[in-house]
C-alpha cells in the first residue's frame, strides 16, 4: 500500500551511536529515532536500515515499525543542534530520512540485561535466527537488541540497528560472521536442538522475489549500487537451502567451541554465480529479473 509521508516537526534530544541519530516527533504525533540520508558512517546506512528491518520482519523476528520521514529545510534551520558532526558540524540535506518508532513510550526499556534476567527473555531462541540472517547478510557489527520489560509476563527482545548489514555502511566490509553475534553469548544458551532444526524452514518461507521488488520501490535517493549488490547476494544465499543448513550447523559448532582458534567460518563464504548482481536475485527457478523502478514509495513496512 502507499505510505503517507509524515514530516519531522519537533526535535527532542540527541541519541548515542556512530550514525548520530536523534529523537524527534513527527507530524503523526509519534516519536521516532531519526537518521539522516548522507549519513556520516556511510552512504548505505539508510537502505541497510530499512531492508534489514523488513528482512527481519518477514522472517518473523520482532523489529520496530519504521517509515520514511520528510526533513524540511525550515526544520534544519530551526534545529541546528541536530546537525551531524564529521570533522566539524555540517548541515544535512533536506529530503527523506529514516524514522524508527521509539519503543520506550509506556514500557520499561533496557539496552543491557544482567545475567540474572536473561532467563526471563521469552524469545531468546530468536537470537539464533537473527544471527543466521546476519551471517547471510554480511553484517559487519555486533547484533543490537533492546529489551522490553512486560512485567509479570517476562521480557521481550526487539532487534534494532541494521545499518551495518549488507557489507557495512559502505558495502565493502568482509568480516567473520562470528562478529555479528550478540555480545552477551549467554543469550544463546538453553535453546533446544529441535528449535534449531526449524530455523532453515523460516528462511525458506521468505519470498525473496517479493523482498527484492520491495527494495526497488524504496526512495531512489537511498539506493546505491554497492548496497543493492550486497542485498542481492544476501537473498541469493538465503535461497540456497544447503548453504543455510550448513551455515547453521557451523554456527552451532562454533558457539560450543568459541574459544578454539581456526574455527572462524572461513569455509562458509559462498561462491555466488557471476550473474547474481544487483540486476537479479536467485530463486527456485534461477535468476529472477527485477521489476522496473517505481516512481512512488509503496513499501508495506508498517504492517504488523
Amino acid at each position: 500500500m502507499l505510505v503517507t509521508l509524515d514530516s519531522v516537526v519537533e526535535y527532542v534530544r540527541p541519541l548515542r551511536g556512530g550514525s548520530q541519530p536523534f529523537l524527534a516527533r513527527a507530524s503523526d504525533g509519534q516519536l521516532y529515532v531519526v537518521k539522516f540520508n548522507g549519513n556520516p558512517q556511510g552512504q548505505n546506512v539508510l537502505l541497510n536500515e530499512c531492508v534489514g528491518n523488513e528482512l527481519y520482519r518477514l522472517c518473523g523476528l520482532p523489529v520496530p515499525e519504521w517509515t520514511p520521514l520528510r526533513l524540511t529545510s525550515s526544520f534544519l534551520k530551526r534545529n541546528q543542534w541536530c546537525w551531524p558532526e564529521e570533522g566539524g558540524v555540517f548541515r544535512p540535506s533536506a529530503g527523506l530520512c529514516f524514522g524508527s518508532r521509539f519503543l520506550c513510550e509506556g514500557s520499561r526499556l533496557y539496552e543491557i540485561l544482567p545475567g540474572s534476567s536473561l532467563g526471563r527473555v521469552r524469545n531468546r531462541e530468536a537470537f539464533w535466527l537473527a544471527w543466521l540472517i546476519d551471517v547471510c547478510a554480511g553484517h559487519a557489527d555486533n547484533r543490537q537488541a533492546l529489551f522490553l520489560n512486560q512485567k509479570e509476563s517476562g521480557i521481550d527482545a526487539v532487534f534494532i540497528d541494521h545499518g551495518h548489514m549488507f557489507g557495512g555502511a559502505d558495502g565493502t566490509k568482509v568480516i567473520s560472521p562470528a562478529a555479528s553475534r550478540y555480545l552477551d553469548l549467554r543469550i544463546y544458551e538453553g535453546v533446544s536442538s529441535s528449535y534449531l532444526r526449524t530455523i532453515p524452514q523460516a528462511i525458506q518461507r521468505l519470498d525473496v522475489n517479493y523482498l527484492w521488488h520491495w527494495v526497488q520501490a524504496l526512495p531512489r535517493e537511498w539506493q546505491t549500487e554497492s548496497a543493492l549488490q550486497r542485498i542481492s547476494e544476501c537473498l541469493s544465499r538465503m535461497s540456497e537451502e544447503e548453504f543455510v543448513v550448513r551455515t547453521l550447523d557451523a554456527m552451532a559448532v562454533y558457539h560450543r567451541q568459541t574459544q578454539e582458534r581456526g574455527n572462524d567460518f572461513s569455509q562458509l563464504r559462498p561462491r555466488l554465480p557471476d550473474e547474481i548482481l544487483h540486476s537479479g536475485v536467485l530463486c527456485a527457478g534461477g535468476v529472477q529479473p527485477c521489476v522496473g523502478e517505481q516512481q512512488q514509495y509503496t513499501a508495506t513496512s508498517n504492517a504488523a
